[in-house]
Parts: structure tokens; sequence; C-alpha cells
């Protein structure tokens, strides 16, 4: 494991900014992270799960602050899973080729949305179901509150 660094990175955007509109933000086991909805076109249950200090990768972290960060993480796809209609699959991932600093993606997709069963940053399948895409922006506010509540209680725990 190397040494994480605690002081932002000068070209992080993810150090300089929130990433996307802040849903919630803690601390715990030592690491701080906080998640955004990405508000990525097309996509409405797009969320990310974004450690607070400049880390690269998720081997970085101690064993209790990867376990905080798997754990928010769970709780932001459960919140997900949750949606009515419910989702055909949750993606989720921590590339950081474009931005090293450790960030999940946890994104709800559907069979008819524009890029499934491909990723969201692969070849467009299909034209945007923009009825679906209504639909799950209207619940945004309720999966908000489950990842708020379950993100509060690991806090509490």
């Amino acid at each position: 494991m190397t040494n994480p660094a605690i002081e932002p990175n000068p070209g992080c955007p993810l150090c300089h900014g929130t990433g996307g509109r802040l849903v919630w933000q803690g601390a715990r086991a030592g690491g701080a992270l906080r998640v955004i909805h990405a508000e990525e076109a097309g996509f409405p249950a797009f969320y990310r799960v974004v450690w607070a200090a400049h880390v690269a990768e998720f081997s970085d972290l101690p064993d209790a602050q990867r376990q905080w960060c798997m754990d928010a993480v769970v709780a932001v796809e459960l919140a997900l899973r949750a949606m009515t209609p419910a989702p055909r699959k949750i993606n989720v991932a921590a590339l950081g080729n474009m931005v090293p600093h450790l960030h999940w993606h946890v994104i709800a997709r559907y069979s008819d949305d524009s890029h499934f069963p491909g990723s969201v940053w692969a070849a467009v399948q299909r034209e945007r179901n923009t009825a679906l895409e209504a639909e799950l922006t209207a619940q945004l506010p309720a999966a908000e509150a489950r990842m708020v509540a379950a993100l509060e209680r690991l806090i509490a725990a």
C-alpha cells in the first residue's frame, strides 16, 4: 500500500469541486467521502461516491477506510435498486483513467436506456427513452432520501 496523499492535487477537478450535485458528505474511520448526482444526460440515476482525499487507487486506503468506502457504495446501490421500475442492472465502476482521484460510479441501468447493454460510455444502441428518464428523475428525491438515511446509519454505527 502506498501512502495516500492528503493534500488536494492542483489539477484535479474532484479536489477542487464537488463533481456534480452534492447529495451527502460525511466521515468515518478516519476518511471522508461524498455522494454526488453526476447529472449525465440520458442517465438520470447516475451517482458517484467520491473519496475526499486525493488518492488514485482503492488499495491506497487502509482496511477500515476501504470498508467504509464500500459500505457507502452499497448504500447508494441499494437506494437505486429500490426505484420503480426496478433497474435491470446496477453498474458499479472505479475507472479513474480520466480523473485519477478515487471515485465509484454507481449507475442504475435499464434495458431500454440508450446504451444498454453497453456501458454508458459505449456506442449508442437506440434513441433515448425520455419518458423513462422523466419517470426516474421524478423518483430521485426518494432515492436520495434512502441514500442519506443509510449513510447516516453507517456514520452512527
